[in-house]
């Protein structure tokens, strides 16, 4: 999307105009994706791609700083920018989260190991009365996933098919069903 000499069109973007800005998303939205998937896939993929236009639809500075020219471009450009810093991050956190997670699965295999037969028995029926009477079976999977076999969310999100922003809405549902649960117990 080329806007050049239309500084009409240049005021009413910077100016965070609905109409212009529906047109560069639907414009620009392949662009941005496909500069976003020389780096990354997936959920990881898909959450830059928002975050530009977010960026574009929320941030009047953002909007300013193109002042021309290929608009595709530039927004390709700044998807590059945080595709890399995305990475940057994911490369300084592995190490740590893969330490904290091995860490987590060796506590909860200790508590497993010292959890008598009953109390284990226990727990499998607490979580079965719940899928029953409070979870949606469409967020049985999510529940799975994340508190049953506590993986991380892009794991979780990558094994379900699902976009990560879908699996952490599921979650946080599914994480107040399981709390209103388990501190009301049957009184709902």
């Amino acid at each position: 999307m080329s806007v050049p000499g239309e500084g009409d069109w240049l005021a009413d973007f910077h100016a965070g105009d609905r109409v212009v800005l529906e047109r560069c998303y639907r414009d620009s939205y392949r662009s941005v994706i496909r500069a976003v998937g020389r780096l990354l896939r997936g959920a990881d993929a898909e959450t830059v791609t928002h975050e530009v236009f977010y960026r574009l639809l929320s941030n009047a500075r953002f909007r300013e700083n193109f002042q021309g020219g290929s608009l595709d471009a530039w927004l390709a450009q700044v998807a590059t920018n945080l595709a890399r810093d995305l990475l940057r991050r994911q490369r300084r956190e592995q190490p740590e989260e893969a330490g904290r997670d091995a860490e987590a699965r060796a506590e909860a295999d200790k508590r497993a190991e010292g959890a008598t037969f009953a109390d284990q028995v226990e727990a499998k029926l607490l979580v079965e009365r719940f899928r029953a009477e409070r979870l949606p079976p469409e967020w049985g999977p999510v529940f799975d996933a994340r508190f049953l076999r506590q993986l991380p969310q892009r794991e979780a999100a990558l094994e379900l098919g699902i976009p990560r922003t879908t699996l952490v809405y599921q979650e946080q549902r599914v994480r107040a069903l399981l709390e209103d649960f388990l501190l009301r117990g049957d009184k709902s």
